[in-house]
């Protein structure tokens, strides 16, 4: 190359087409999703078509930037054939095994993107219809309301771009609302039962929200109830509760024998409960005037006048004043 040559192509400028940057290799993947036929084609058509735009390499596509403009300097009709290799290998990276063993013997950008056009590019009912039936059948079915909402919303654009449909119609307002209502209806269906009471509202609104305000309404609700203890949690709050009150018996356990941690006065010379043996009558002699009542077996309790009586009233060392 000469030094005329290497002048041109280190002037070129950022937004000329045949400006190649560092970063834009052969064999680059510009986007994750591969053609696979007609089902997504168009899919994929629009990604890539994005991706050579931002490459500022659309022309090599489209024809706007052909090869023979370039003929009389060799250097710039070098440079563009490079950059022709380049956006071929970004276009066949970007296609399954199948479709990428039926262009890999293309010469030019142009050519690929023509015959895939050509061959993909086929709308007609059957596709449409499966297509339909997808964005109907469409439910939640557990995951997150974001995810099916974007599930959704993609199929919603991939069907616009599918039926043609006048721009003039598509701008009218009754289409729109049209448009939207049925977008809603199927949004709707596909919830979780969750979110029955909230779905409810919306349809009773009147006039009924668009899917986005639909979508944003739900968000809230569902952000409501993710920081609401579920089900499980609060079980194991019952649990929890449940277990303390059956404890209550040990507790009250616990309190009975620290409340009787010291044992109750016992006499060691007639065992019986109320008063030591210091102050055992046995010992030191009942008071005169006072007769001996004979103790009945039962269950002991105390009594004031340093005995233990049981229920009926008998009392092995109790005394009492005799009756006048």
């Amino acid at each position: 190359m000469s030094d005329a040559g290497s002048t041109k192509i280190s002037d070129l400028e950022f937004n000329d087409p045949l400006y190649l940057h560092p970063s834009d290799t052969s064999g680059a993947s510009l986007i994750t999703h591969k053609l696979k036929g007609t089902e997504n084609y168009n899919v994929w058509s629009c990604a890539i078509k994005l991706a050579l735009q931002t490459k500022n390499k659309l022309g090599f596509i489209d024809g706007s930037c052909p090869r023979f403009q370039y003929e009389d300097d060799d250097v710039l009709l070098s440079q563009w054939d490079r950059c022709n290799s380049v956006v071929l290998s970004w276009i066949l990276v970007s296609l399954t095994e199948e479709v990428y063993n039926g262009q890999i013997f293309s010469k030019t950008a142009e050519v690929v993107w023509t015959e895939l056009k050509e061959t993909y590019d086929k709308v007609d009912a059957s596709v449409t219809f499966n297509l339909y039936q997808q964005i109907n059948s469409c439910s939640q079915n557990g995951q997150s309301l974001s995810d099916y909402y974007h599930k959704l919303n993609a199929m919603w654009r991939q069907f616009d771009e599918m039926v043609k449909i006048d721009d003039i119609v598509k701008a009218s307002k009754s289409y729109q609302d049209h448009n939207q209502f049925l977008k809603l209806m199927q949004f709707l269906m596909g919830l979780d039962s969750v979110y029955t009471t909230v779905r409810s509202q919306i349809l009773t609104t009147d006039p009924v929200p668009n899917v986005k305000t639909a979508f944003s309404i739900i968000s809230r609700d569902e952000s409501h109830r993710l920081h609401t203890p579920n089900g499980n949690n609060i079980k194991g709050q019952t649990n929890a509760f449940v277990g303390k009150v059956g404890n209550t018996g040990n507790t009250n356990n616990s309190f009975n024998k620290k409340k009787y941690r010291n044992p109750p006065l016992k006499c060691t010379n007639c065992n019986m409960l109320g008063h030591t043996v210091d102050r055992c009558y046995e010992l030191i002699g009942y008071p005169p005037g006072y007769i001996k009542k004979p103790f009945n077996q039962g269950s002991p309790r105390f009594n004031s006048n340093n005995c233990v009586t049981d229920k009926s009233e008998g009392c092995s060392s109790s005394v009492q004043l005799a009756s006048d």
